[in-house]
This record gives structure tokens, C-alpha cells and sequence, in this order.
């Protein structure tokens, strides 16, 4: 191997700094655009991030949305800064989604301030507004309404983000009718379980029912009224343990049983409440429910009952004050064989109404029983001049807008003024 040494002069020195700034120059250069990818790699991340958690943020309103009114307010809330645009409207076909159940069926009113029903006839024409962007929302197959857009400032969404986003609506409103069509079915099974009532001369009479706001099974919630004779008139109410076919079918035959107890000992109040408690513990092992069977005496306008774990049942007076009938407390029927039923007695006067009701009424999650019954005892101050039927709607819906998680059975019954007890 040789070497050879040759001296460099200053051009040649040059040229080598020349080179050396120009490769310097160009790894100065590479090296900023990296660092402005990496800047525009970031900032891509954190959009993608915030529009993920903007998405997750629908999901979860639409997932905790059970009906449609709740689908629409999860969409109104949320849809419009999940888009990044100014607003959304939504519009469904209501028969596409809570079909009727039967033909001539009147279609239960579901159109909300929230949304608007396609398949009802506009109350004034709603002109089209310009660059609005209308997106079908389908799920299953079926068109089942329409997602309109109205972009703002940040132009147009991207087109598989928009596709995505009605995708989850369309979802969630195909589960919300169907959680409404159950419910509707459930209602009106309840409803033919329960007895039509004899008309008794001298007594007006109303009967109210709804299910729990979260429930599509029926329940066991049950009324009766029986005629006795011409001085006495029986009435009961109850509540089947549990949700679905087999408490609705106990139900049923509860109520069939206690019209024959009735017709043997309808005027001893403790002894069919006995007898119930027998029959349901010998036919029905493990069903439990509780009871309460009132007699009223015309002639004295006396009122005898028995509870059987049941809440106390309220007398309302015509200034609106009112008071429950706190007597002796028995255990519910069913569990316990040979329990012994305790009775209480008090009177009517004139004009005084009688309200019989399922714990659905009262109880809510996280909350003292007293409450809600010193809330029925606000509502009947509000009730004064009201006719029974009235009376009995006010009881019902006397929380608006509340969730009611439970069935609702209500009998309201209030004597003739007009009749005067026996002296």
C-alpha cells in the first residue's frame, strides 16, 4: 500500500467548507421538515382524539336513551358538537317505528319539541334551508327518518364521519321503538288482566293504571270492586311480587280467587284476606304479594280494612286535607301459612274520597317512602273540585316528567254526599 500527501491550497479548501455547509444546510432542512410533519402528525392525533371523545360522548347519550323522546334529547344535545356543525334536526316515521296494534288503533301522539313525525301532517310547511345536508337514517333495511345537517364555520363534516354518526342515531332509534312498540304491548296486556268493574248505585268510581317508566314485562299490579248488597261494597288492591308472565298469570287468578272468597265472606274483611293468604300459599309456592280489602258499610258509612304489607290507603276531604288509614299492619299474603290478619275501622263523612294505590305511586330509587307520601298528601290539596275520574289522573301523573320505575294501580271511590248514615 502507498499513501500520497499533496498539500492543499486555499481553493481546495474552499470547495471542502462549501461541501460541508451544504450538507449541514441540507440536514438543517430535512431535519425541519420532519419536525413539521411530526407538528402536523400531532396536531392530526389531537383533532382525531378530540373527535373520538366528541363521538364517544353521542354513544354513551344515545346508549343510555331508552325511548325515542330520550333518543332525541341525547341527539339534540350532543349531535351538533359531535359534527362540529351549527344544528341538526331530526325527523322519524313514528308507524315505521311504534307500529299500531291493532287496525282503526288511534297512534299514540310521540312527536316531541325534540323531533318531528314524518308521518303526520305538518302544522305549516317548513321551508328548505340552503346547504343543509339531509342523511337517511336506516337501520334493519327500513328508513326510519331523517338526520338534516346545518354546517357552520367548519364547512361540511367528512363524509364517513357523517356516515358513522347517523349509523349510531339510526341504531339508537330502532332500539327506542322497539322499547316503545314492548311497552305499548306490555301496557295493553296488563290493561285486558285487569276486571271491569260492576257500576254500584250511589258510588262514583275511577280507576287509573300505567307501567313503570323502565319496564316492558307486565307486572302483578291488580283492583277490584265487589257489590255486595245493598249495605256493603268490597273493594281490594294488591301487587304481585315481581315482573312478568308468571306474576301477570298470578295475578289474573288472584283476582278470579278473591271474587269467589269474596262471595262466601266478603263482609268479614280478616277472613278473606285468610283465606288469600291459604290459597296463594298452597297453589303458588314462593309467590309473595301484598293486599288490602276495604268494606264500606253504607248505612254508617263505616269503613273496615285490613293491610297485608300494602301501603295505607289515603282518605281525601273536599277542603283537600286528607289523612291515610294507619291501622293495624299485617304481613303480606303468601309466604307465611296461618298468618293472622289484623283489621282497623274508621268513618267517612260526606263528600270524603277513598284512594287505593300500588307502592309504584310513591316509591322512587334513593328515597324515603314518607316522601312520597307526603307528596300524595300535596297532591290531594291540589285536587279540591275535581270529579273522581280528575281526581284519579292527578294521583297518577301527580309527579310530571318523573321516572316512575314501577306499575301504577289507583281505585278512587267516593260515596254520594248526599246519603246519610243511619242514626
Amino acid at each position: 500500500m502507498q499513501l500520497y500527501l499533496h498539500r492543499l491550497d486555499h481553493a481546495d479548501r474552499f470547495v471542502v467548507l462549501s461541501q460541508q455547509v451544504g450538507a449541514l444546510n441540507r440536514e438543517v432542512a430535512i431535519r425541519r421538515t420532519a419536525e413539521a410533519q411530526r407538528e402536523e402528525l400531532l396536531l392530526a392525533e389531537q383533532a382525531a382524539r378530540a373527535r373520538l371523545q366528541r363521538l364517544y360522548q353521542l354513544t354513551a347519550a344515545l346508549a343510555s336513551a331508552a325511548t325515542l323522546t330520550q333518543v332525541a334529547a341525547a341527539v339534540a344535545a350532543t349531535a351538533a358538537r359531535v359534527l362540529d356543525v351549527d344544528s341538526v334536526t331530526l325527523e322519524l316515521h313514528s308507524q315505521r317505528l311504534v307500529p299500531v296494534l291493532e287496525p282503526g288503533e288511534a297512534l299514540r301522539v310521540l312527536t316531541e319539541n325534540s323531533w318531528r313525525d314524518l308521518d303526520q301532517p305538518p302544522d305549516v310547511a317548513r321551508p328548505a334551508v340552503a346547504g343543509a345536508l339531509r342523511i337517511a337514517l336506516e337501520a334493519d333495511g327500513v328508513v326510519l327518518g331523517i338526520l338534516t345537517v346545518h354546517p357552520g364555520a367548519g364547512g361540511v363534516p367528512e363524509s364517513e364521519y357523517l356516515t358513522a354518526v347517523a349509523q349510531q342515531i339510526a341504531q339508537a332509534v330502532r332500539r327506542a321503538g322497539l322499547y316503545e312498540h314492548e311497552h305499548r304491548v306490555a301496557e295493553r296486556l296488563q290493561l285486558s288482566l285487569l276486571p271491569q268493574l260492576p257500576d254500584v248505585v250511589g258510588l262514583e268510581v275511577a280507576t287509573c293504571y300505567a307501567p313503570g317508566s323502565d319496564m316492558v314485562m307486565v307486572g302483578g299490579d291488580w283492583y277490584d270492586l265487589y257489590n255486595l248488597d245493598e249495605d256493603h261494597i268490597g273493594l281490594s288492591i294488591g301487587d304481585v311480587a315481581g315482573h312478568g308472565l308468571p306474576q301477570a298469570a298470578v295475578m289474573a287468578q288472584i283476582i278470579a280467587a278473591l271474587r269467589g272468597i269474596v262471595l262466601r265472606c266478603g263482609t268479614r274483611p280478616e277472613a278473606v284476606l285468610s283465606e288469600l293468604n291459604e290459597y296463594l300459599h298452597l297453589y303458588h309456592r314462593g309467590q309473595m304479594a301484598t293486599a288490602a280489602y276495604l268494606l264500606y258499610h253504607r248505612p254508617t258509612r263505616t269503613l273496615t280494612y285490613v293491610k297485608a304489607g300494602h301501603p295505607p290507603p289515603l282518605v281525601v276531604r273536599p277542603d283537600g286535607s286528607s289523612r291515610y288509614l294507619d291501622g293495624p299492619i299485617s304481613p303480606p299474603v303468601g309466604p307465611i301459612p296461618g298468618a293472622r290478619y289484623r283489621q282497623g275501622e274508621t268513618t267517612l263523612a260526606a263528600g270524603e274520597a277513598l284512594l287505593l294505590y300500588t307502592d309504584g305511586l310513591i316509591e322512587r330509587r334513593g328515597e324515603r317512602l314518607d316522601t312520597g307520601l307526603d307528596r300524595l298528601t300535596e297532591t290531594a290539596r291540589r285536587g279540591v273540585g275535581l270529579n273522581v275520574s280528575d281526581l284519579c289522573e292527578l294521583f297518577l301523573n301527580h309527579q310530571s316528567g318523573a321516572d316512575y320505575p314501577d306499575d301504577r294501580a289507583l281505585l278512587l271511590v267516593r260515596p254520594d254526599s248526599h246519603s246519610t248514615p243511619a242514626q
